[in-house]
């Protein structure tokens, strides 16, 4: 069967939303860079899938529906009414509503004069039903410098607990409350914060000592190291008094070596049902685990917390660790693998081309896409996490069964007065006894109240928060919030 029939019943099969229907009188909204993906087609500059691949995009987004009356389909040989219409539309000679009718003719009468390429047919029949590939011109022309100046929104408690959404995390459930940074820079402004203008820890530490490794060994592939940097120095920790950022961030915590060990699976399944998330996100290649884009108060760590040049700091138990892109990453392309999640799909940059980037509207609910990259020198197509300059940052949830949670579990985390260990997750806190104990803001809240009764309190850095009175572990009652 032709690759154009195969997607474009895909495309009617996997989506639940009309273009805006002329049946309300308005003129179908067809975004311009898909008429220059079908003129491109209609010239033969393009192929089959990645003209096909558009209309998926489109889908994926819920912008778009084909629906089929008759899905019995016929095959010909006679060049049909609807490639000339393709090429009419391209050139503005036809409406967006005409096009869209001849789109639908064609699904139901299953028409084409197109070759077929067996091994993209192949590899299309072998998608999950709502994986959608995108070519390099897809990316290219969804891509842009929309972050220029630096201005993005801020992810403070933009998560879900009931489901994946866009631009928001998936956590398995609500982290009882620690204390992140003590003070809100200057270059957080109302629900922005200007990622160019916030100062990094000073400093530059080299670790000699640090080792890493990737291993593939059949089906699984195996992450180990000790927790420090590859190539790349970090930040002085704990910040000094005399930093410039310490009077927002007094973080106290150390660089501590951890040795980790984490098998994940080298050939991964992706789920059209994502997995909530615990905390962590997984790897990368300079050896340093990934979190999510929370610090301890649900709030963007990115935005608040105090980070070294290269984007990085410790939590209470010393794992030097990253919230987001790092600047110290040397190719922070789409197509360069940075990283591995903790269930085996890669992670890679936002970079399409010079001035040219994916954000976070660019991706599916779990920050992914599916599209070409290179992986030991060798062009895979594959799912794969994109990092990107605007919240969340990088993975929201996990598109295939995480092998792990955690990078180093919990228990074998070092403490201050250790200097060993293997597998965790903690979001970022300072209070070293007790990390996770809730500020007392939030206990005093629930002091006449009971387990699900609703509470509100003002944090230690004049946020409002709301929530419900729960006892989170090793606590007492307190106000967590929604």
């Amino acid at each position: 069967m032709n690759l154009l029939i195969i997607l474009l019943i895909a495309v009617s099969i996997t989506c639940s939303i009309l273009f805006l229907s002329d049946a309300t009188g308005q003129e179908n909204y067809i975004p311009s860079w898909l008429k220059n993906n079908a003129k491109w087609w209609s010239q033969g500059q393009i192929t089959d899938y990645e003209f096909i691949s558009g209309i998926q995009y489109l889908a994926q987004k819920g912008i778009i529906q084909i629906p089929i009356q008759n899905q019995t389909l016929t095959n010909t040989q006679q060049t049909p009414d609807w490639v000339n219409n393709t090429k009419e539309w391209a050139s503005g000679n036809i409406s967006n509503n005409d096009f869209v009718k001849t789109i639908q003719f064609f699904v139901q009468k299953g028409t084409h004069s197109k070759p077929v390429d067996n091994s993209i047919t192949n590899y299309t029949n072998s998608l999950a039903t709502t994986q959608v590939l995108l070519s390099d011109k897809n990316l290219l022309t969804m891509a842009g410098n929309k972050y220029a100046d630096g201005n993005i929104q801020l992810g403070d408690g933009k998560y879900v607990t009931t489901g994946p959404q866009k631009g928001f995390i998936y956590l398995c459930h609500i982290p009882p409350m620690g204390r992140g940074a003590s003070g809100t820079g200057p270059w957080i402004n109302g629900d922005t914060w200007n990622f160019l203008q916030k100062p990094s820890v000073s400093g530059s530490v080299s670790w000699p000592n640090a080792v890493f490794s990737d291993t593939v060994l059949g089906d699984t592939r195996i992450l180990s190291g000790n927790d420090l940097p590859i190539g790349n120095t970090t930040g002085n920790f704990p910040i000094s008094p005399n930093d410039a950022i310490s009077k927002y961030d007094q973080n106290p915590n150390s660089i501590l070596v951890q040795s980790f060990t984490d098998k994940l699976p080298a050939n991964p399944t992706y789920s059209d049902t994502p997995y909530c998330m615990g905390g962590e996100v997984g790897i990368m290649l300079s050896g340093v685990p990934l979190f999510d884009g929370f610090d301890a108060e649900l709030r963007d760590a990115q935005a608040h917390e105090g980070q070294d040049s290269c984007n990085g700091h410790p939590q209470e138990k010393g794992m030097y660790h990253y919230h987001g892109l790092s600047s110290c990453f040397k190719d922070p392309s789409e197509k360069t693998i940075l990283g591995y999640a903790l269930d085996g799909f890669p992670i890679t940059g936002p970079k399409v081309s010079n001035d040219k980037y994916l954000t976070t509207d660019d991706l599916d609910e779990c920050h992914g896409i599916t599209s070409e990259i290179i992986e030991n020198g060798v062009p895979v197509v594959t799912y794969h996490y994109v990092m990107t300059y605007d919240f969340p940052y990088s993975a929201s949830c996990f598109r295939g069964k995480p092998a792990e949670y955690m990078v180093i579990s919990e228990q074998n985390q070092n403490t201050p007065n250790q200097n060993t260990s293997n597998q965790s997750t903690i979001q970022d806190g300072q209070n070293q006894n007790n990390p996770r104990t809730p500020p007392q803001e939030a206990i005093d809240a629930c002091s006449n109240k009971t387990i699900g009764n609703q509470c509100s309190f003002t944090s230690p850095h004049g946020d409002e928060i709301s929530g419900i009175c729960q006892t989170p572990p090793n606590s007492q009652l307190a106000c967590v919030p929604h």
